[in-house]
């Protein structure tokens, strides 16, 4: 008996690959129960409080992640020193110094585990010679723990590049003197580690958490009722939208886009759009709530980002706390919206080498130096227009760097250049009138549709029926405009929705291809499946077949529906609600709650997916 009270709690205490610890499992709410037990008896004492969730956020990575919970507490460490010995110095180019050298050693940690298939395959494209991984922190735990853990791969810690992020913002806002440093190791180390946010995020910043490490933990009956509000509406996304959208749908499509008609693979890129946002924001929501249930407060993370106008507007919305660190720790340092400085074209040019290195083509190359000419005699002869092309400059740059955020691949690098590039064409279109824009996407769908005809190819006749919608809208704008002065701002903001959405899901198109894969083979087997979806979805479809293949395929297509319809409910009415579910008498919270978790169970599976930004 004892015999086997040992063996489970061995299996509890230990960590399992196939198994790591989800906001999903029971497992997870059974550890949270006992953790906000001992909790609730210590809330109050600032030093057992924080060094009770620093052991167990410790605890919860390493259920995640395994031995791989030395490089958090290797982490911790290295910004806890850093972050003091930049507080005590006096001379600025020694806490220059102390910060470059912290900020080095977190991105060479996070480039090791992260970028070195990336920079093994560049430097094969280059000399020709190939290299193998060496995964010097296995073997090192392999020494000490006598471990037989292959060396020859490189696995990405679960979270890293999230409690990364995190210490570099703590330790430049110490250098700015913005923030103070935490004089405490383990006050420090519970709020790079705390794990509600740890694994996926929202980046929580210094200057917003660090002051509720002192303050007392209170839970009022609204912010418990909010906070049981957060985690079941994040578990409903994750469960009933994500996960029945990617095991039932998207993941069969994309694994084999071949097998399926246009409008299959077509409906399976609007399906993983709303996925992979139900999927994350949900994750936010569970950690936010979690959190709350704490008495902590971590930032919001998503503000309906498929409402957005603009490619712009959705960075605003989207994924808030990595857009606003981007901002303020790349856009703004690169020059921002005043000047171009010398990182700005270091970095912009190192991606284009890199881009013509990767794509092996001498026709990427020649278009890469032609618009580098182009945009250099065009500054040259128009000194007015620098500023403008400097702001440009930087948007495209920290858009790259953020899509080799995600991921050490060539698709990631496609990805974060759409976005870029279609937020500076957004902006330059905007600036014209509506007949030069009207002529001008004429011209292009025009020119995509004749090229198409005598020299088929499936993304010709994508540009070709995307122009001609385009050019309708804008078309009927003008026709209307002259029979009557009457405006109607409701349809234009539903127009500039619709478009925006499209196009953040077309470009989603080279984030999901290899999202989910090993970075030895991203670039290869993402490049394939692109193709093979962007040649499906642009070859000729048999229509006829539309409206059976739709019936076929219509639980996804009301579960898309359904989530969408939700997405845009406006603001305040996700605000009544909320507030609704909140003031609810305590037996009817419990009684809803329970009949939620109820209706959600029926959609749980036993092989629902990790959360998708888990491998980020």
């Amino acid at each position: 008996m004892i015999d086997r009270i040992l063996s489970y709690f061995s299996y509890i205490l230990s960590f399992d690959p196939n198994s790591p610890l989800l906001f999903t499992q029971f497992y997870f709410w059974g550890f949270f129960a006992i953790v906000f037990a001992v909790f609730s008896l210590i809330h109050n004492k600032f030093f057992l409080r924080n060094l009770f969730l620093f052991f167990v956020s410790l605890f919860f990575y390493y259920k995640t992640s395994g031995s791989y919970v030395c490089i958090l507490i290797f982490t911790v460490f290295v910004n806890y020193i850093g972050a003091i010995l930049i507080d005590k110095q006096h001379k600025s180019s020694l806490r220059k110094l102390i910060l470059i050298i912290t900020v080095f050693i977190d991105l060479g940690t996070l480039s090791y585990f992260k970028y070195s298939y990336f920079f093994l395959d560049l430097f094969y494209q280059i000399t020709g010679i190939q290299l193998q991984v060496y995964n010097f922190f296995t073997a090192a735990s392999n020494a000490v723990f006598k471990t037989k853990s292959l060396v020859d791969v490189i696995i990405l810690p679960v979270g890293i590049s999230f409690f990364t992020f995190q210490a570099i913002s703590y330790t430049v806002d110490v250098y700015r003197k913005t923030v103070k440093p935490v004089c405490n190791f383990f006050d420090f180390g519970f709020y790079l580690s705390f794990f509600p946010p740890l694994v996926a995020g929202p980046i929580v910043r210094a200057d917003k958490f660090i002051p509720q490490l002192y303050k007392s933990s209170r839970l009022s009956r609204k912010a418990f009722g909010l906070a049981v509000f957060w985690i079941l509406n994040g578990l409903g996304k994750k469960i009933i939208m994500s996960d029945y959208l990617a095991t039932r749908f998207v993941d069969r499509v994309f694994e084999t886009p071949l097998l399926f008609s246009g409008f299959e693979n077509l409906l399976a890129l609007f399906a993983y759009s709303l996925q992979v946002y139900a999927d994350f924001s949900g994750y936010t929501d569970i950690a936010i709530g979690v959190a709350l249930l704490m008495g902590f407060r971590l930032p919001q993370n998503f503000n309906s980002p498929y409402k957005a106008l603009n490619p712009a507007a959705f960075w605003r919305r989207w994924h808030i706390s990595l857009s606003t660190w981007l901002r303020d720790y790349l856009y703004i340092p690169l020059g921002g919206n005043r000047r171009a400085s010398f990182g700005t074209f270091f970095w912009i040019s190192v991606i284009a080498v890199i881009a013509m290195i990767l794509s092996g083509s001498p026709w990427v190359a020649l278009a890469i130096i032609l618009l580098a000419v182009y945009l250099s005699i065009y500054a040259y002869f128009k000194p007015a227009a620098r500023r403008n092309m400097a702001t440009q400059m930087n948007s495209l740059t920290t858009m790259l760097l953020g899509g080799l955020w995600h991921g050490a691949s060539w698709n990631f690098m496609i990805w974060g250049g759409l976005n870029g590039f279609g937020m500076i064409i957004h902006k330059i279109w905007s600036g014209y009138s509506v007949q030069i824009r009207a002529l001008a996407i004429f011209i292009l769908s025009a020119g995509c549709a004749i090229l198409c005809k005598h020299y088929y190819h499936p993304l010709l006749a994508i540009f070709a029926v995307w122009g001609g919608i385009i050019f309708t809208g804008i078309y009927a704008v003008m026709v209307f405009r002259l029979f009557s002065q009457k405006t109607f701002p409701w349809i234009q903001t539903v127009w500039n929705v619709a478009l925006t959405f499209i196009f953040i899901t077309f470009t989603r198109l080279f984030f999901r291809s290899g999202s989910n894969l090993n970075p030895a083979e991203a670039n290869e087997v993402a490049w394939e499946t692109a193709t093979n979806m962007i040649h499906q979805i642009g070859s000729p479809w048999k229509l006829s077949l539309v409206p059976a293949i739709a019936w076929e395929h219509m639980n996804i297509i009301a579960v898309f529906a359904l989530g969408m319809i939700i997405h845009w409910f406006p603001s305040r009415w996700k605000q009544r609600y909320r507030i609704s579910f909140a003031s609810l008498s305590l037996p009817m919270l419990v009684l809803l709650t329970a009949l939620i978790i109820f209706v959600m169970y029926q959609f749980m599976s036993a092989d629902s997916p990790p959360f998708i930004y888990f491998q980020f």
